[in-house]
């Protein structure tokens, strides 16, 4: 990406991230709007609208005192021994600024953490790739009049998007765009399409996944070439799939060729671009950060496998399931995380097991601010009653409205699995990471919500 590129995107990140850090993360408290700000201690009030930000006064956050332990355990225990959970129920919380532990219940023990692997995902893929790293398709010369598309692993590429749109996704628009002016300089007007898939080694879909996740829309089988994660309908999250991703994202292509004024003649093929191949055009999608936001907000599972894959792509691994596990899990061991086993990326693995202790530990590492390369992977979580997967949770009829704001956590569902694990501020304003797991038939996201809840209301100094 040219300089003057990577300042176009990084000028549309800032301004939607000034957006969404003031309008995302507002809480309206006795008339205030208080701003979660990713630190590791509680923010100042800011009365003003996200446009005025820039003009706001700078002000001085006031000093919370830290949590009693003896008074969170009060709190928690209740709604946890009236959950009907006694089995297969972990917690742990930690004070975010001190990483003192505040509350343990069973939390070495093992579980399965559905879709909170991604904290796993999140933390090893900005570490490894790094925030900036992007991911590149592209369109390379093949022999005769022959042009192969070349998938690099890119789930989020589509067929046009808004250009100030937040995250900047790469589309076949300019794809097209490109190659159709490369033809022309090569004075070609007819080619035939291949595209390239062979990135991804392996089985495409991960070991203890059930059959029914790619039926039901889950996920799309795993392809280092697709086009809005293989969705058929791309505005549905949990839209059926198609069955060749890669495929279809050639057929796409095609016509976009067409409209562009090149003639393509009959339909794409499998093909190999070969590492020397000429690249005629290329487009690069979002960076990592916002990729990682991107997944942690909707839980994106396609997103979260290619993200896995760039892990071990970093580490020299194959970029395979396999692959992509050990290097993910040789990041979290070199980060000084205990207690992680994962064999795939999103969480949709029932091999997967995690400790409450271990996400709790993860979140602390994000909010370190000598890592500032991490803290995606908090920006990235949704806020309760208001955004991603908890925008439906927390409302004012649940038992856990008095989290609504102040709650920001990733989600995890399985069948008889519930998790979550973010950060929540006190009833005095000081913040705290958490982390709630069942593993029990009757686990269901909305009581693990009433903890967190417990903790907002909780005025425990």
């Amino acid at each position: 990406m040219s300089t003057e590129s990577r300042y176009g995107v990084r000028q549309v990140r800032a301004r939607a991230l000034l957006t969404l850090a003031t309008l995302n993360v507002f809480v309206l408290v006795a008339g205030v709007v208080a701003l979660d700000v990713v630190e590791s201690r509680p923010p100042a009030t800011v009365p003003f609208p996200a446009a005025y930000m820039e003009d706001a006064a700078e002000m001085a956050a006031p000093e919370a005192a830290p949590i009693d332990p003896d008074r969170l355990a009060d709190k928690l225990d209740d709604p946890m021994s009236g959950s009907g959970l006694d089995d297969g129920l972990s917690a742990y919380v930690a004070d975010a600024e001190t990483g003192t532990a505040l509350y343990d219940r069973d939390a070495a023990e093992s579980a399965v953490p559905a879709s909170t692997t991604k904290i796993v995902t999140a933390i090893s893929v900005l570490h490894s790739a790094g925030p900036d790293e992007t991911i590149r398709t592209s369109v390379v010369r093949g022999p005769d009049d022959r042009i192969i598309l070349v998938g690099a692993g890119d789930p989020t590429l589509t067929s046009s998007s808004d250009p100030d749109a937040y995250p900047r996704l790469a589309t076949l628009d300019e794809l097209a765009d490109q190659t159709a002016d490369a033809l022309r300089e090569s004075e070609l007007d007819s080619v035939s399409l291949g595209y390239d898939d062979s990135l991804f080694p392996g089985s495409d879909t991960g070991p203890g996944w059930k059959p029914n996740y790619v039926s039901e829309g889950s996920t799309a089988p795993v392809h280092a070439l697709m086009l809005d994660g293989g969705r058929v309908h791309p505005d549905e999250h949990y839209s059926e799939r198609e069955d060749d991703p890669p495929r279809a994202t050639a057929e796409a292509f095609a016509d976009r060729l067409r409209e562009a004024g090149v003639e393509v003649s009959g339909g794409p093929s499998p093909a190999e671009a070969g590492s020397g191949a000429d690249t005629l055009a290329s487009v690069e999608s979002a960076p990592i950060s916002a990729l990682v936001e991107k997944m942690m907000l909707e839980s994106d599972n396609n997103l979260a496998e290619a993200l896995s894959r760039q892990v071990a792509i970093a580490e020299g691994e194959e970029p395979s399931f396999e692959g992509a596990a050990a290097a993910t899990r040789g990041i979290i061991d070199e980060l000084g995380v205990s207690d992680v086993h994962v064999e795939d990326g999103s969480g949709l693995s029932v091999n997967n097991r995690i400790t409450a202790k271990a996400l709790a530990e993860m979140l602390l590492l994000a909010a370190d601010p000598e890592r500032p390369d991490l803290h995606y992977t908090l920006t990235g979580l949704p806020t309760a009653h208001f955004t991603g997967t908890l925008g439906e949770r927390y409302g004012n009829q649940s038992n856990s409205s008095a989290g609504a704001g102040v709650v920001r956590g990733k989600t995890g569902t399985l069948s008889g699995v519930s998790t979550l694990a973010g950060t929540v501020y006190d009833a005095n304003g000081r913040l705290v990471v958490f982390a709630f797991m069942a593993n029990n038939p009757a686990a269901m996201g909305s009581t693990l919500d009433t903890f967190a809840s417990a903790i907002a209301e909780c005025g425990c100094s």
